[in-house]
């Protein structure tokens, strides 16, 4: 059975991911990687965000009201893109060029991905900004917190037997160790939680001790 949401770590996601998921009923709950536009990382100027993006027409309006003058479907590392390009004439007289190109040629061009993954990931950057995202987004750090637990008390990164099955084992006993281990911790009340220090921390202390 495919889960309806699916927690996951910022390693994971893309926009083709998140669509392809959605198709089969799975909403991905993971952090997406944000515009690495010039303009989006200096937090000035115009980012894609900015841009009205006629899908039927194949034409993008910039903040100026001004209209693109090449749509250009291509690919880029196997996948499709969309690579947008404003006329010199359009925004070298601009009176917003410098806010948003600093290209040699003068012109902004935008590189998009096609229209369905596009959309998700733009759902996908508003939607983690709310409240709402962050809480349920809080669960994942359990998880990150089993997995550690799991590397530091049962070692189940390296298995001791050779053969699937009793790999698959070992994983279940271990499993079973660290549900044993968090019932002590909740019925003897001990808390599990410790502050991470670092190895210099630990040889200042050996030091002194």
């Amino acid at each position: 059975m495919r889960p309806a949401e699916h927690y996951l770590d910022s390693g994971y996601p893309s926009a083709e991911l998140i669509t392809t998921a959605l198709k089969q009923g799975t909403r991905m709950v993971t952090p997406v990687l944000l515009d690495h536009s010039a303009q989006a990382k200096a937090a000035t100027g115009f980012d894609k965000n900015a841009f009205a993006i006629d899908w039927q027409a194949r034409q993008v309006r910039c903040p100026a009201r001004k209209t693109s003058a090449h749509w250009n479907p291509v690919k880029q590392h196997g996948a499709d893109a969309i690579v947008i390009t404003f006329s010199v004439r359009t925004c070298r007289p601009c009176p917003f060029q410098e806010q948003c190109t600093s290209s040699a040629a003068g012109r902004r061009m935008l590189t998009l991905q096609p229209r369905e993954p596009y959309e998700a990931l733009v759902r996908a950057r508003a939607e983690q900004k709310t409240e709402t995202w962050k809480t349920k987004y809080a669960l994942r750090a359990g998880v990150e917190g089993t997995i550690n637990q799991a590397l530091d008390i049962t070692g189940i990164r390296r298995a001791r037997y050779r053969g699937l099955p009793k790999v698959r084992l070992q994983h279940a006993f271990s499993a079973t160790a660290l549900n044993v281990i968090r019932l002590d911790a909740y019925w003897t009340g001990h808390d599990q939680h410790h502050t991470r220090s670092s190895r210099l921390e630990h040889l200042a202390y050996r030091l002194t001790a």
